[in-house]
């Protein structure tokens, strides 16, 4: 399917036929689309839909089995990043490709010369990176080793890095997946300066908000095609997700809450810092059977340092962990699991998965030793494989088959995965942390709807969330962390998101003082 061509500009790229197949799984299927000077265009889908497959292809990453590729009325060799990168391509990607040991410079010239002149010519560079942040509000310190920076930060190296490239078409994979609404609105900002000085934007995403926001065109993937392509100021939000899915989505509600007994307590319990991150300070909590607790704040506020107890990878340096009663004197990762907690990591890449396991090992990597999975001490394949398999059927997971790696998945089809490695343990506590962070809103109401439907099996769930939309949503009683500290627990419907963003910016705790 070929789209029109852009409203504005002159055409700078053009898709045509594009075709990929991955074994039997078509992940794009005949697309063909324009792009103009000066324009974003959004790339929306769920998960799986093809989109990265897409923007691999025209970045050169992947061949496709079919189609062409123009640029600036050029053909673009396929599978080669270099020639995507000499005609003016940048793409800065979901899951950053920086160098943690380097400093910003010296990241933002790699690839562009040998490794031996990185150190010639600084000056130059300085000066031209500087000139490319101030233009562009994108600051950061030249000298910073990669690894001292936040997230955000992060993503601007990534966009000086194809800017000093001189990229002329930039592709923006999922850019807000892991920002906070501020660094968001600030990439918005650049996105906007870039435009008027005449870049154009491929812009994927699985926000509607930020689409409606950002874009000037959306085109929507479904399954591998090209279903649809609309104006933005001639759709909404409603038309986009029913256009996205192929047919109306209900968002989750849930009935009111049943808690039963309390299967976990912390009384005031104190952790360590670790680095930048601040521990807990002398925090009381209890988790109840059939209740999910939501905990508000903004990141970096102790969150982690939570989930971490919790899932037995911290230990309290002060107060008291009880697990059903029971006070806990040597905790662990074992331990955890041996008291049925299931655990939703927040970063499905690092914490949640390993890369190069197909799906069944990751299926089992918190079970292998335990039934189906083991029988007497020795792995049983067959069986697991058979487990995989009714969680790939179960939690619709897309994907070729549990043999595959599971790095060829979209990062919604990942999270269907854990989330279902977690709940068909039958846990008696459920954290879930960001579990739908980068997710589309198919896959958000899917994740949403299992965890409502485990916490009416009777289990307590943890929710920590960045978004207050969804914890107004779904919690029954609300918590919110700043500073390693907890505020006092919320019914639902007893604070509005303004009364909460108070406490996640500190001030309810210093008017508690």
């Amino acid at each position: 399917m070929t789209a029109e061509s852009p409203a504005r500009g002159e055409t700078v790229l053009r898709l045509s036929g594009i075709t990929k197949r991955f074994g039997p799984l078509v992940a794009n299927d005949d697309i063909g689309f324009s792009l103009g000077k000066g324009e974003v265009v959004a790339l929306l889908g769920e998960n799986g839909a093809g989109k990265t497959t897409l923007m691999n292809i025209l970045f050169g990453h992947y061949t496709a089995d079919a189609g062409t590729v123009e640029v600036f009325g050029a053909p673009l060799p396929p599978g080669q990043p270099g020639a995507a990168l000499a005609a003016g391509v940048g793409m800065v990607h979901q899951h950053f490709t920086l160098a943690d040991n380097m400093t910003v410079l010296e990241n933002i010239q790699l690839g562009t010369e040998p490794l031996w002149k990185l150190g010639l010519g600084r000056g130059a560079v300085r000066q031209r990176v500087a000139r490319l942040a101030a233009d562009f509000g994108l600051a950061v310190d030249p000298d910073a080793r990669v690894g001292t920076l936040s997230v955000g930060e992060r993503q601007r190296v990534e966009i000086l890095k194809a800017l000093y490239r001189e990229a002329r078409i930039l592709i923006l994979d999922e850019p807000t997946a892991v920002l906070t609404p501020q660094e968001a609105e600030a990439l918005f900002e650049t996105l906007r300066k870039m435009v008027a000085q005449g870049l154009s934007v491929i812009f994927i995403s699985h926000k509607l908000h930020e689409v409606m926001a950002i874009s000037s065109r959306v085109l929507v993937l479904r399954h591998g095609r090209l279903v649809g392509e609309v104006a933005t100021r001639d759709t909404d939000r409603h038309a986009l997700a029913t256009l996205m899915v192929g047919a109306e989505i209900a968002t989750p509600e849930p009935t009111q809450a049943r808690p039963g007994d309390v299967l976990m307590t912390l009384e005031r319990v104190t952790t360590p810092p670790r680095g930048n991150r601040p521990g807990l300070r002398g925090v009381d909590l209890e988790l109840k059977a059939g209740q999910i607790m939501g905990l508000a704040g903004v990141s970096g506020n102790g969150q982690g340092a939570l989930a971490d107890l919790i899932s037995g990878l911290e230990t309290p340096e002060d107060g008291r962990l009880l697990v059903s009663g029971a006070e806990v004197t040597r905790w662990s990762p074992r331990a955890a699991l041996a008291a049925r907690i299931g655990r939703i990591p927040e970063d499905r890449h690092k914490t949640g998965t390993i890369a190069d396991f197909t799906l069944t090992e990751n299926a089992v990597l918190e079970s292998y030793a335990q039934p189906p999975a083991a029988r007497r001490g020795w792995m049983n394949w067959r069986a697991a494989r058979g487990a995989a398999q009714e969680i790939i059927a179960k939690y619709d997971i897309r994907c070729p088959g549990p043999e595959a790696r599971i790095r060829l998945l979209s990062g919604g089809n990942m999270q269907k995965l854990i989330l279902g490695r977690v709940l068909e343990a039958g846990p008696r506590i459920v954290l879930a942390n960001q579990p739908v962070r980068g997710l589309d809103i198919g896959a958000v109401t899917y994740v949403q709807a299992q965890l409502i439907a485990a916490r009416d099996a009777g289990a307590a769930v943890l929710l920590i969330s960045e978004d207050l939309d969804e914890i107004l949503a779904l919690s029954d009683v609300i918590r919110v962390i700043s500073d390693g500290r907890l505020s006092p627990e919320f019914a639902r419907g007893e604070k509005s998101a303004a009364e909460l963003g108070q406490w996640m910016a500190g001030q309810g705790f210093a008017d508690a003082a």
